[in-house]
């Protein structure tokens, strides 16, 4: 439901517009700013707009890295801290703690030992330490990343880009050894038409078309810009386009792979829990046990003795059936609980991992990955900042890059109060996709239809040594456009729908 959204996305404005950023940057060899306004001096705002978004993003990106950094300390440590509830004492007895009995371990370490979140946007709670050393640690980290340029870094992204295929490769090894793997992956290639007709699967592929290639952030351009003059930069956009496809799909692999093993733990656990429940009926006599099957053996069983048991019991007891409070215990409603977004690496894959073997080491690993994996994004969208500003004003890069990081710092104090995952939460939804999709189709608008798709095609002609395919000056002109245009509308359609929100964590109700 949504690999081919994505593919559809990626074919029709993907490919297209890295390609068309790629080459702008590669022409014209300036920042966002220069390159618009070298186009037309009235469209030096789409370079300011991209300046804006890269902004508004590294602002709660980066604490997203610091929220991994965290994670990444607290794995060295056997057994994991998320592995297990804490225990209070309550006079001369030891209980767990409530809150965390109620929810799960890792949801519990996730929200109050790491976030300590509060109830409400409106309720700030002051300011987490823990949350904003890791991320000053963080921005020092993208600071002198960045500071040491387009050179050095490129020796990074060597290191940054490889590593975590080598991650990725070892958990899906490890994950297809894993029990319900197969679930798993069955579950992701099953198609759900009715998914890919919610524009809301579309917007959310639209967007991480837009992240994966960097579109409308300017960084594109600004890398791009380094290039030698002749350099190929269409066999460079559809290389990387194929190789971002490709670990998107090895990625939705490992993915899955753990979250069928989740899975399986948790229907396991319900169909423990549940038998619980039935014995004790049994033995209250509110069941009788001529309704359990005769091979049925409480000792060891199996999902599919539950569901058999489980459909004599609604069967004979219809009309009481809701009174005793059993679950059905199906593998698939687990499958469709599995969460997405931040939740989907710090409960879901912390919860999976703390039934690893070696777990440790897997949790180690799987963090650098994910810092790795940002600090790599970062450098991108800080480039998409500091070249613009660059191009237009005389000032040593070190001294704007240490600016910016430490104004960024500063302003992303917000997201590390306790209420801050709320606002990185409003940010993620609303300061990205929207924002992005219209600095796209102006950018595509400026090149099609203002310098002229013709003339764009000479220019890189003369640059490449040969004319692009056709398909490119159809995509520029008219598919790309239309497909943004629609983008832009479902998603101002949907935004007037459903005001804005967040899921809030309130103790009390957990």
């Amino acid at each position: 439901a949504y690999l081919v959204p994505y593919f559809i996305l990626l074919l029709l404005i993907g490919i297209p517009l890295f390609f068309l950023e790629l080459a702008v940057g590669q022409r014209i060899r300036r920042g966002s700013i220069g390159v618009w306004n070298y186009v037309c001096p009235h469209l030096g705002g789409i370079g300011v707009s991209s300046l804006m978004v890269c902004g508004f993003v590294g602002l709660y990106y980066n604490v997203i890295i610091g929220w991994s950094i965290f994670y990444f300390f607290q794995s060295f440590q056997y057994p994991l801290p998320w592995a297990e509830c804490p225990v209070q004492i309550n006079g001369t007895q030891a209980i767990v703690v409530p809150e965390c009995e109620k929810s799960s371990a890792t949801t519990y370490f996730w929200y109050r030992q790491t976030l300590n979140i509060t109830s409400s946007i409106d309720d700030t709670g002051g300011l987490n330490w823990k949350m904003t050393l890791s991320l000053l640690v963080a921005w020092i980290l993208v600071c002198l990343a960045v500071i040491k340029g387009i050179q050095s870094s490129g020796k990074v992204m060597y290191f940054s880009s490889l590593f975590p295929y080598v991650v990725l490769f070892c958990f899906l090894v490890r994950g297809l050894l894993l029990k319900g793997a197969v679930d798993g992956i069955a579950h992701m290639f099953t198609p759900k038409l009715e998914k890919m007709l919610e524009p809301q699967v579309w917007r959310e592929a639209a967007t991480q078309v837009f992240f994966a290639l960097g579109l409308g952030f300017g960084g594109v351009i600004a890398f791009s810009s380094y290039n030698k003059r002749d350099n190929n930069c269409h066999f460079d956009a559809a290389l990387v386009s194929t190789i971002n496809f490709v670990t998107s799909i090895l990625a939705t692999l490992v993915v899955f792979a753990v979250l069928g093993f989740k899975a399986n733990v948790m229907n396991e656990k319900c169909v423990v829990d549940n038998a619980e429940k039935i014995l004790g009926f049994l033995n209250t006599g509110v069941l009788s046990r001529e309704l359990i099957p005769p091979h049925i053996n409480f000792s060891h069983l199996s999902t599919e003795d539950y569901a058999e048991m489980y459909s004599v019991i609604k069967t004979v007891k219809e009309d009481s059936f809701g009174q005793l409070g059993l679950d059905a215990c199906l593998l698939e409603d687990e499958l469709n609980k599995a969460v997405q977004g931040t939740g989907l690496a710090f409960i879901a894959f912390t919860e999976a991992m703390t039934h690893f073997p070696a777990s440790p080491f897997w949790s180690v690993m799987f963090f650098f990955m994910l810092i790795n994996l940002g600090l790599g994004s970062m450098i991108g969208t800080m480039t998409g900042i500091t070249t613009p500003i660059l191009d237009a004003f005389k000032i040593r890069k070190e001294i704007l890059c240490v600016a910016c990081c430490v104004i960024a710092f500063l302003l992303g104090l917000l997201f590390v109060q306790r209420s801050g995952n709320y606002f990185v939460t409003m940010f993620d939804d609303y300061s990205a996709g929207l924002p992005l999709t219209v600095v796209v189709i102006l950018e595509n608008i400026s090149v099609a239809w203002i310098y002229g798709t013709k003339r764009f095609m000479q220019d890189l002609e003369d640059m490449l040594g040969f004319r692009p395919y056709s398909f490119y000056y159809y995509m520029w002109k008219y598919v790309s456009p239309a497909v943004l245009v629609v983008l832009i509308i479902a998603t101002v359609i949907e935004m007037a729908i459903s005001p804005a929100g967040y899921n809030a964590w309130v103790e009390a109700e957990v």
